[in-house]
């Protein structure tokens, strides 16, 4: 009897903090929807612009806000904790279907060795001014990722592996942010006076250079308004995508570098590295094989006109897009409410300002061997 009450109480306080966690990832969803407006209605985007602050970051905010505003009671915490694991995991797992490896290969033999060139200074510079001033690796491994790959998605996506704490996915997740945001900003104009009359180039620049994909689309529309130049939109979005493909590769990696920093500092080389499977967790598999049949349908419905013999170009479309907009919309969404309701801000003393400089470093190095590599080999990409 007494087992069975204890059993309800857990119910219950698994769904209490899973509502709690639903209504933070809605109020972000729709308070991101209205700066986007504010910001098209002001005239600092173009029409078409899709709001370049996450409804991911809006509700780590709003959760970190009613952590330390209010009290919330303790029965919450188990239904936010499972937010953090599970709603985290099945999230990162359907965004694999948002990427065809197909697309990839439109960039050529040219393209992909720019992004790889972009990724891996992303990562070095970060990993490597980590280090010199001396500031926690599991917070600048984040940083890395989500310069190099995909913003916030590619943060979440490490933060398990790495068993990041809440408030340095917090941190990391608005250190991109904010340089997203400022690359968005100023980085269409500094594409068309280094890149002027070429789309293709500023595209490339674009795509390779700012860090979130909706960041990443806005900078290609004020771009393409600005200057009539349309097909910038193309090429930055295919170059963004093949980037987030990456994904696959440089979280294990990443987390291998992890491992292996933190046992040379314990003085324990070897010892305390996990097995090669944990550093390819289970969803990073399931976004793997979503990625490939994503692959497989749009090649079955390019050339047999059905996908998988089943659906047309239009359904297999909606299928693919409702599936991985649920996931990286409302199960990021409330796995990353989950973090922000587990967030006590007193964790941020002694985090200070210098990640910021870090993430600034690396933002800027990224941006200054994308313009390098692209005005002298840009002109052999063709999409």
């Amino acid at each position: 009897m007494v087992n069975k009450e204890k059993a309800k109480e857990s119910i219950r306080g698994k769904l209490a903090g899973l509502i709690l966690s639903a209504a933070v990832m809605i109020a972000g969803i729709y308070a991101a929807r209205f700066i986007g407006i504010l910001l098209v209605t002001s005239g600092v985007l173009p029409e078409g612009s899709a709001s370049p602050v996450s409804g991911i970051f809006t509700a780590i905010l709003l959760g970190i806000l009613i952590r330390n505003g209010l009290a919330i009671p303790a029965v919450f915490d188990a239904g936010i904790d499972f937010a953090v694991k599970y709603a985290l995991r099945t999230g990162i797992i359907l965004l694999g279907l948002r990427l065809s490896i197909s697309e990839a290969l439109k960039l050529g033999a040219w393209g992909l060795p720019l992004i790889i060139a972009c990724i891996s200074t992303g990562l070095i510079v970060t990993l490597y001014f980590t280090e010199k001033l001396k500031q926690s690796n599991r917070l600048g491994t984040l940083i890395a990722t989500g310069t190099g790959i995909c913003g916030v998605t590619a943060i979440m996506a490490t933060a398990p592996v790495i068993k990041a704490k809440e408030n340095e996915i917090s941190y990391a997740v608005a250190n991109i942010t904010v340089f997203g945001l400022i690359g968005m900003l100023f980085y269409p104009y500094l594409a068309h006076f280094f890149f002027e009359d070429n789309p293709v180039k500023a595209g490339l620049f674009l795509g390779t250079a700012i860090h979130d994909t909706a960041q990443v689309t806005g900078a290609a529309l004020i771009y393409a308004q600005l200057f009539d130049a349309p097909e910038t939109i193309d090429v930055a979005t295919i170059t963004k995508l093949t980037r987030n493909v990456f994904i696959i590769a440089v979280i294990p990696f990443v987390s291998y570098l992890f491992f292996r920093n933190r046992a040379q500092m314990n003085g324990k080389t070897g010892t305390e590295l996990p097995r090669w499977y944990k550093l390819f967790p289970v969803f990073i598999l399931g976004f793997l094989l979503l990625s490939v049949l994503r692959s497989i349908g749009d090649a079955t419905a390019e050339s047999g006109g059905q996908a998988f013999d089943m659906l047309t170009p239009e359904a297999w479309q909606q299928f693919h897009s409702f599936w991985s907009t649920f996931g990286s919309t409302y199960m990021l969404g409330l796995a990353m409410a989950g973090v922000g309701l587990s967030t006590n801000l007193r964790a941020f003393k002694g985090m200070g300002i210098t990640p910021f400089y870090i993430g600034l470093i690396a933002a800027l190095a990224v941006g200054s061997v994308s313009l390098v590599l692209i005005a002298l080999f840009g002109d052999f990409v063709a999409v």
